[in-house]
């Protein structure tokens, strides 16, 4: 059997229109927060702090907001749509359809990813509105945070098998993601932290995705950004090979 677009396109369109129709909720709510961090650490204490490595603390928190915005909604969104279909019982009709493990990964995946870079693309214009910022490098930018969204669509989509229940759905992205983020220096540069804790900051794999959107925008970033590509590839690979044996084993799908 060839590749059925018309079976991806469905499930991508039917999971892109979710997205908008519950707008206020998946795009207004997120954007609204990241304003409000805006206003607050950006203009009203950004404005008394001493520049980041070279960067006014404004623009210099930029792609931590950015980053905490993107890994959590490309995950709650993949993961929520693959767990639905299982909790209503409408996932045997998936799995009888004439579609294949790549087009069910396009469907769902890509557009929890599109949701994600359209989230992207809004909170970079809201931010114009109050702070002065640059993109050093922005088609690096760009494949950057396509590449983590895809990673982290991936991955929201296996934590939507492994749950049995909403409260499961939700602890990973509010429980680990958000702290993670926060303490992968979206508000700080690592270099700043005293002596152990540098390192124990550098122990955070979020941290190493926060310094490579950063190094996109400024050109300096805590660790190397071939280093932090390296990593984000890894975990596209691993999420990705994990999928796969999901799908082999019908581990969670058919039980």
């Amino acid at each position: 059997m060839g590749f059925n677009f018309r079976g991806a396109w469905s499930i991508y369109q039917r999971e892109l229109m979710r997205a908008f129709r519950t707008a206020f909720q998946s795009i207004l709510s997120p954007v609204l927060t990241t304003s409000l961090y805006f206003i607050v650490f950006g203009t009203v204490i950004g404005s008394r702090m001493e520049p980041v490595q070279g960067v006014a603390y404004g623009a210099f928190i930029i792609p931590g907001l950015l980053m905490l915005t993107l890994l959590g909604e490309t995950t709650s969104n993949s993961s929520f749509g693959i767990y639905m279909p299982r909790f209503t019982g409408t996932i045997y009709e998936l799995l009888s359809a004439p579609v294949g493990v790549a087009e069910t990964l396009l469907g769902f995946v890509g557009a929890a990813a599109t949701k994600g870079l359209i989230l992207a693309a809004i909170i970079l214009a809201t931010a114009t509105f109050f702070v002065d910022y640059e993109i050093k490098y922005p088609l690096l930018a760009m494949g950057f945070i396509m590449l983590v969204a895809a990673s982290f669509s991936l991955f929201g989509f296996i934590l939507g098998i492994w749950a049995d229940s909403f409260e499961k759905l939700g602890i990973i992205p509010l429980l680990i993601l958000t702290p993670l983020t926060f303490l992968g220096g979206t508000f700080y540069s690592i270099a700043d932290l005293p002596g152990v804790w540098k390192t124990v900051a550098l122990a955070n794999p979020i941290a190493f995705l926060v310094s490579g959107l950063r190094w996109t925008f400024y050109g300096t970033s805590d660790v190397s950004i071939g280093v932090s590509l390296g990593l984000t590839l890894g975990f596209l690979a691993l999420c990705t090979g994990i999928i796969a044996y999901i799908f082999k084993t019908g581990w969670r799908l058919r039980e």
